[in-house]
């Protein structure tokens, strides 16, 4: 049996494209890093080498690209949680869904656009990355509880005079619930200093 070094190279380019993404993410403490996005790379070249070399006689190398495509949902599915209100790994998978594309690419030897989507990807999650860091804004729940003596609405007040972004609140028991609209670069700061100027009140939660 004789070695294609053209395959191998394939295969070989596939999982290293993947593994970029799969660093970025690794970089970011995502829920899919390194490892998973250049095995799922790799897998989806291979599939696609088969596809097209494996089967003698009359074939639709398509078909395996497209169970690749299906099959790789599951995947993703397993990196998305639901975590006290709010959806997480979704960007994550996104990318494990691209990086099983690249891998076709590369397995089907599309190295240019593997090339070019590999650096798509990951400038658009570096650019993404720094524009909610530095510009964009989260939605933070603060729950906050206070004396017997003091009144919880007090703290309703002083959000109107330090000018923050209250989308919704809270009472009950002697506690409140706020729901804020913060910079996303500072929002711990901007909470931590807010309560400071409270008196009788003390963060029981925050997220």
């Amino acid at each position: 049996m004789t070695i294609d070094w053209e395959l191998i190279l394939r295969l070989l380019l596939g999982g290293v494209m993947g593994g970029v993404i799969g660093l970025e993410r690794e970089f970011r403490a995502k829920e899919a890093g390194l490892r998973t996005h250049f095995i799922v790379a790799l897998g989806s070249a291979l599939f696609m080498i088969i596809s097209q070399y494996a089967f003698e006689g009359r074939f639709d190398a398509a078909r395996v690209a497209a169970q690749v495509v299906s099959g790789i949902g599951f995947i993703g599915a397993g990196v998305i949680i639901f975590q006290k209100n709010v959806v997480r790994g979704v960007t994550t998978a996104a990318g494990l869904w691209v990086a099983a594309a690249i891998g076709l690419a590369c397995g089907a030897g599309m190295y240019p656009i593997a090339v070019a989507a590999t650096l798509l990807t990951v400038l658009c999650l570096e650019a993404m990355h720094f524009f909610h860091r530095h510009v964009a804004e989260r939605v933070v729940d603060v729950i906050l509880s206070c004396d017997a003596e003091t009144d919880p609405f007090a703290v309703l007040d002083k959000v109107k005079e330090e000018k923050l972004n209250l989308e919704s609140y809270a009472v009950s028991g002697g506690r409140i619930h706020l729901t804020l609209r913060l910079r996303q670069k500072d929002y711990m700061e901007t909470v931590r200093a807010f309560v400071g100027k409270l008196d009788g009140f003390k963060i029981d939660d925050l997220y």
